[in-house]
């Protein structure tokens, strides 16, 4: 994954103040770690080019440039776009910015010799806001040491923490380049002017593209990257990963139709991971996913460390492990933080400058931090609980040991006993190269609708000009007449149902047949709401008389009422009252609390995960323990083969048993809790074609149970 490093952060070089820069590029023998004098400056002089200058910037700093890396530059400068596959923490930032640093500094050149900043020429997407103020300031680093007389450009962020003073200047110009997210992306293209202010892209590069690939804001990217390609023909395309596992279809549905260039780095890089296990297995609880029993060995870790990251999967979770750490260690409070996506933009600020100075000893954190952003001065990497996954496993131990040559370290800290599992066959996934492949969503028409009703509104469409351009991407190659002619209904009138009601006339052609929005009110609304991530209706959290905590969903305010206390950004609070769609708040002490869940929270085991577990529990069936993890949960498997048996990759397991609640029926597939709640459905409905009956389903990532108040004979009954 692309780590922009903050260079004021890393051991200085031999004769080079703490401002030496990043240390992502292989180092040269030792150098004195200056220009020599007879080198100019990089920025000084008209003549010098951009290439000599970052030569020379190289030179101070010690680096030479990996053989992907110069693969990369050598590609850009032939106009080339191309998927980079490279280790984390090997340099994939600087790979792909310096390449188009130099790409396209000639034809700057040859078209002006202003200094003063070129119109927007690269886009720079990101999934994460943390991942683009991060990224941000590393591509700044190059532009500062080469100086505006060198390469005038500028750069700038627009995400969901950009300031509106900030918005606003950028609506009168836009940097050259841009950092963004994929749903700001979106809200450029429906600007009136979109075509003006986005045909002259030169470049888009697309970050952590395994992040966005399986799911519908990769659809959304492909779209995107669609429409600047109508307008500009000769669009560059880059996009960068450390964990895929198909690499060509990855390129495929990143470039279209388009040929690239499929570029690897693999930087040799040690990787320990390890678990944290409880004393007895015996004692270990079976279920649950909170996994507090294991705070005193959390606490000793942090405590033999400098700096730790502590992971875990939802919010909710990292509150509560918070706020258990701080009432275990009243002496840590200043020294520990928490960091998720609900907090308010200067919190999460604050926390991420705090990891890259070194002078927070442990943040307690979710999937914000696990992507791409860099603090070199994390030193551990703790996961509570299970990842779910081996490329999210990978990605969160990547943010240990943030450089070439340094060891990255991740310790599972199982919650329950088949985590305990899980972390062997993580391990085993890894050492064996079995990473998840991430396939794009094919035809979601919800999200092109929407895409639709953006293009209206940035300059309008020709529907028989747009239906091949959607074909262009991989989601949509397939499209048939019908289904687009569906799309068109459905935003010109809402389908045969919805004709009758004008706020669903969304886009209608004009007189000349160019389809546009017709409704400043509708179009509003349509910005308002772009994007394919789905929520709650949120609501702010804020002190009275005081500063914005953050934001909770409506629905969980909701149910609360003056004088109720709930666990927030790491603080006790009292809700004094709801007003303006926000939550005013005071502190509170010693009220029992409750704390928030948000929608979504939970992530499903992946198949590839699941297919290694489960690979794991066949080793123990023929008694083969060889991992310190199964060696730990012998005893509890041993019981199970006495009482059942264990799954193997052959074998389904089914158990069935009669209480006073009814008949059970436990079945263990190991698919994840998605796809384990559409079958438990399913066999119910067949069950039920039968004999009537009613059902209640309960699902988890390994399994699912059905029981029925009346007697069923399951093993006649099951297919």
């Amino acid at each position: 994954m692309t780590e922009p490093t903050d260079p004021a952060f890393l051991p200085p070089l031999p004769g080079e103040g703490r401002g030496g820069g990043k240390r992502r590029i292989q180092r040269r023998p030792p150098v004195e770690g200056r220009v020599p004098p007879s080198q100019p400056s990089p920025g000084r002089g008209r003549s010098k080019t951009v290439k000599a200058a970052l030569d020379a910037w190289f030179v101070a700093r010690g680096w030479k440039p990996f053989k992907f890396q110069r693969e990369v530059w050598k590609a850009m400068a032939g106009g080339k776009s191309g998927l980079l596959h490279a280790t984390t923490g090997a340099g994939k930032t600087y790979a792909v910015w310096l390449g188009a640093l130099q790409a396209f500094s000639e034809a700057r050149k040859a078209s002006s010799t202003r200094t003063t900043s070129p119109p927007l020429t690269v886009l720079w997407l990101t999934p994460m806001r943390a991942l683009a103020a991060d990224t941000l300031r590393a591509l700044k680093q190059p532009l500062e040491a080469l100086g505006a007389e060198v390469h005038p450009w500028s750069a700038g962020a627009r995400s969901g923490d950009t300031s509106s003073a900030e918005r606003s200047a950028q609506n009168e110009r836009l940097p050259t380049v841009l950092v963004t997210t994929p749903e700001s992306l979106s809200l450029l293209l429906a600007r009136a002017d979109a075509r003006e202010v986005l045909g002259r892209v030169k470049m888009v590069v697309v970050d952590e593209w395994h992040e966005l690939l399986g799911n519908k804001r990769g659809v959304q990217v492909q779209l995107a990257l669609a429409r600047l390609r109508h307008w500009n023909a000769g669009l560059a395309i880059w996009g960068m990963s450390a964990t895929l596992g198909n690499l060509q279809e990855a390129m495929h549905a990143l470039l279209g139709h388009a040929d690239g260039v499929l570029v690897q780095g693999q930087v040799p890089k040690k990787l320990v991971i390890d678990s944290r296990l409880p004393g007895r297995a015996e004692r270990f609880p079976w279920g649950g996913h909170l996994g507090l029993t294991m705070l005193p060995q959390v606490i000793d870790e942090i405590a033999a460390s400098s700096t730790t990251l502590v992971f875990t999967n939802t919010r909710s979770q990292a509150e509560i492990w918070y706020q258990a750490m701080l009432e275990a260690k009243p002496e840590w409070a200043g020294v520990i933080a928490l960091h998720h996506g609900s907090l308010d933009r200067e919190v999460r600020e604050w926390v991420e400058l705090g990891l890259k100075s070194g002078e927070l000893k442990a943040v307690v954190c979710t999937p914000s931090l696990d992507l791409g952003v860099d603090f070199l001065p994390v030193e551990r990497v703790l996961q509570i609980g299970s990842p779910k996954g081996v490329a999210r496993l990978l990605q969160r131990a990547g943010r240990s040991g943030h450089a070439p040559g340094r060891p990255s370290r991740i310790t599972l800290v199982p919650t329950h006993s088949i985590e305990m599992v899980e972390g062997a066959a993580a391990r085993t996934a890894i050492a064996v190269g079995h990473i998840e492949a991430r396939h794009s969503p094919e035809q979601p028409l919800d999200v092109l609708v929407q895409h639709l009703v953006t293009v209206a509104l940035g300059g309008g469409f020709v529907p028989d000009d747009l239906y091949e351009e959607v074909r262009g991407t991989a989601a949509y190659a397939a499209l048939s007449r019908e289904s687009w002619q569906w799309c068109l209904a459905f935003v010109s009138q809402g389908g045969p149902s919805l004709a009758a009601y004008p706020d669903y006339r969304r886009a209608v052609p004009d007189a000349e047949g160019i389809w546009r929005v017709p409704d400043a009110r509708l179009a509003r609304r349509h910005r308002m709401n772009i994007g394919t991530i789905v929520s709650d209706a949120s609501m702010s959290v804020q002190y009275m008389g005081g500063s914005k905590i953050g934001n909770v969903e409506e629905s969980f305010v909701a149910r609360m009422k003056p004088g109720d206390c709930f666990l927030f950004g790491g603080r006790l609070l009292e809700l004094v009252r709801i007003h303006d769609m926000t939550a005013w708040v005071r502190r509170a002490t010693g009220k029992r609390a409750a704390v928030p869940r948000w929608s979504g929270g939970r992530m499903p085991l992946s198949n590839t995960l699941a297919d290694a577990v489960v690979q794991q529990l066949a080793l123990a069936g023929e008694a083969h323990y060889d991992s310190p993890e199964l060696q730990c949960v012998r005893p509890l498997l041993e019981i199970q083969q006495q009482w059942s048996a264990l799954p193997t990759p052959q074998t389904l397991l089914a158990e069935t048993l009669t209480t006073r609640e009814g008949s059970h029926l436990f079945l263990y597939p190991f698919a994840g809790r998605h796809v384990h709640l559409g079958l438990a459905s399913l066999l119910a409905w067949r069950i039920a074609q039968h004999e009537a009956r009613t059902f209640s389903i309960a699902v988890n990532d390994y399994g699912f149970e059905l029981l029925s108040a009346t007697e069923v004979d399951w093993p006649t009954l099951l297919p």
